[in-house]
């Protein structure tokens, strides 16, 4: 076999989707895989619906994977010409046709079809046109299509994901292959572009097996090898319908403002529909490189489970270098008014212990902004019930006035200290040291749980602990 050479072909009509960055992965890891190319290759035909703002959204998409293409971005708008030629080819070996029908018209034929439940197909009536009629229909000046003439027999596709699969041509409309407007269809169009740039292996979606029939036809038309087919089952929601806005968030724009980490996205998404033959869950880009084949790719359609997307990040956040940590979340925490000025040394090592402390409960980078919010903003939330549970028991507003008393005397406000002093005053009273870290943790973050309370009261810092203490007194009096 020669030189491995695979695409990934979006439509700039919208955001990348996420089954469309599933597909680009697998083709993407194949290509590595064996030494081969990646090409990109913007399909924009649909020149009312494309636009240059979507084609610059996916290509940072897939930068932000770190999907590196080796060739490209080649753009369809500008092969118009290479289109036609191949389009005449066809119509001089008499393998395609004019059609003058217009969509009105087929459209009533096909709903009349329907109304009397038959099935439809285009019944080849500009085929049997004399050529005075077509030239009559010319000077009548109506829009003409060009159909692909489908021969009679019978359709085989060799799949490397779901087998051998066949199709009787008669099945298989005559499929329009140039637009009214000289536009080509996308059968017509991915065809020419996978056999100028010498595709070997077209990796993509099982909705698109309808279309290979119909593309493997042309090929044989044209006297052309057809590449390699492997079709990859969709990816679904947990409603086991394909994945859409009802089940969340859909492209990878979203996902990246949502807080995940691009290393565990690539990673979560070559697991879905694929295995490396053993019980590995986290692994490198490397590791997916070195051992991705087709042949473990399942044909069963995968389910998209976002909590265990989300437990996958937070593995790959737990992973962070501290500095990478800070880096990647200080963003997000702009983004919510915090933080928006230069940061110094001081506050930069303050920052980063903070986040150390909180990344053991985040799945986001988004998730640091309510975790740590009691560290961030001067005003903190207290919830009316945890307020009612945790402070208003007989007994809590002395015990915070002395937990202050004690605190106020601490020369090293360190978490050491702040334990010593807490513990020595609960043996004094005659209680369990319980009984005054829930209050303090409420009275100091406005929450009932969180990271470890001593740490987290010495980055608070005396000065803002105590007045905390001593807002919370005036809360118990009201």
């Amino acid at each position: 076999m020669g030189e491995v050479r695979v695409r990934i072909a979006p439509s700039p009509t919208g955001f990348l989707h996420i089954g469309t960055a599933r597909t680009a992965l697998y083709n993407w890891l194949f290509a590595r895989n064996k030494r081969g190319k990646f090409i990109l290759r913007i399909e924009d035909t649909d020149l009312e619906r494309s636009s240059p703002q979507m084609v610059d959204v996916i290509i940072d998409s897939l930068r932000w994977l770190g999907l590196d293409w080796d060739e490209g971005p080649y753009f369809q708008s500008q092969r118009m010409e290479l289109y036609r030629d191949y389009a005449q080819r066809l119509l001089t070996s008499k393998n395609a046709y004019y059609c003058y029908c217009s969509e009105d018209e087929l459209r009533e034929r096909r709903e009349r079809a329907i109304k009397e439940k038959k099935d439809w197909k285009y019944n080849r009536r500009c085929l049997r046109l004399t050529p005075e009629e077509r030239q009559e229909l010319e000077r009548e000046g109506r829009p003409t299509t060009l159909r692909f003439f489908v021969p009679e027999g019978e359709t085989v596709v060799e799949d490397l994901v779901c087998g051998r699969v066949e199709k009787d041509n008669s099945d298989i409309e005559d499929l329009i292959i140039v637009r009214s407007d000289g536009r080509p269809t996308y059968n017509l169009a991915c065809i020419v572009d996978d056999l100028e740039m010498r595709i070997t292996h077209v990796i993509r979606g099982n909705d698109h097996l309808s279309n290979t029939f119909k593309q493997i036809l042309i090929y044989k038309a044209l006297g052309a090898p057809s590449p390699q087919f492997a079709h990859l089952p969709l990816g679904l929601g947990e409603d086991r319908s394909k994945i859409s806005k009802r089940h969340g968030a859909v492209s990878v724009t979203e996902y990246k403002k949502m807080g995940f980490l691009p290393e565990a996205l690539v990673n979560y998404l070559a697991l879905l529909g694929w295995s490396p033959g053993d019980d590995r869950e986290i692994m490198s880009r490397q590791e997916l490189v070195k051992v991705f084949s087709l042949a473990r790719v399942s044909p069963r359609n995968p389910i998209f489970d976002i909590q265990k997307l989300e437990w996958m990040n937070s593995q790959y956040i737990k992973g962070l270098e501290e500095g990478d940590l800070l880096r990647l979340v200080l963003p997000f925490l702009r983004e919510k008014g915090w933080f928006r000025e230069e940061l110094g040394e001081e506050k930069r090592e303050w920052l980063k212990r903070v986040l150390l402390l909180l990344r053991e409960r985040a799945h986001k980078l988004t998730d640091f902004e309510d975790l740590g919010s009691y560290f961030f903003s001067s005003e903190i939330e207290y919830d009316p019930q945890t307020v009612e549970e945790y402070l208003r028991s007989p007994g809590t507003k002395r015990k915070i006035v002395l937990l202050g008393e004690r605190f106020a005397e601490l020369k090293d406000f360190s978490a050491e200290n702040i334990e010593i002093a807490l513990r020595a005053l609960a043996k004094e009273l005659g209680v369990k040291a319980a009984e005054l870290i829930h209050p303090l943790r409420v009275a100091a973050t406005g929450r009932k749980g969180g990271p470890s309370l001593f740490h987290l009261l010495e980055l608070l810092g005396k000065e803002k602990v105590l007045k905390r203490l001593e807002n919370t007194l005036s809360l118990i009096s009201e």
